[in-house]
């Protein structure tokens, strides 16, 4: 199973950029996907999940109302859309795929290798 994400790179405050998840994962409309995050020096954290079917959304409160989260079963790909991007966005951007939620938190068997995204003021 690979998930490759793509799409991230340097962008200015105030902008958006749209991530994308090649998944391998066979059937793809089988699983859950989520979205983590990881800036500079700090602890990995949940971002973003969608259902199987992607009609069920959940983010993180710090994303509500900029992020949106979506997918294409038929494709075989994730999608995460980041608008009015704030410095404290800066991360490696982490595609899940097959998760669970446990005892209040998101549980993914499947990680992509990260994409950075670079928000300058």
């Amino acid at each position: 199973v690979q998930l490759a994400e793509s799409g991230g790179g340097l962008v200015q405050v105030g902008g958006s950029l749209s991530l994308s998840c090649a998944a391998s994962v066979q059937p793809f409309c089988n699983v859950h996907m989520c979205w983590f995050r990881q800036p500079p020096r700090k602890e990995r954290g949940f971002l973003a999940a969608i259902s199987r079917d992607g009609g069920s959304t959940n983010f993180a409160d710090s994303v509500k109302g900029r992020f949106t989260i979506s997918r294409d079963n038929r494709k075989n790909m994730g999608y995460l859309q980041m608008n009015s991007l704030k410095p404290e966005d800066t991360a490696t951007y982490f595609c899940t795929a097959d998760v669970s939620f446990h005892d209040g938190a998101y549980l993914a068997t499947y990680w992509g290798q990260g994409t950075q995204v670079t928000v300058s003021s």
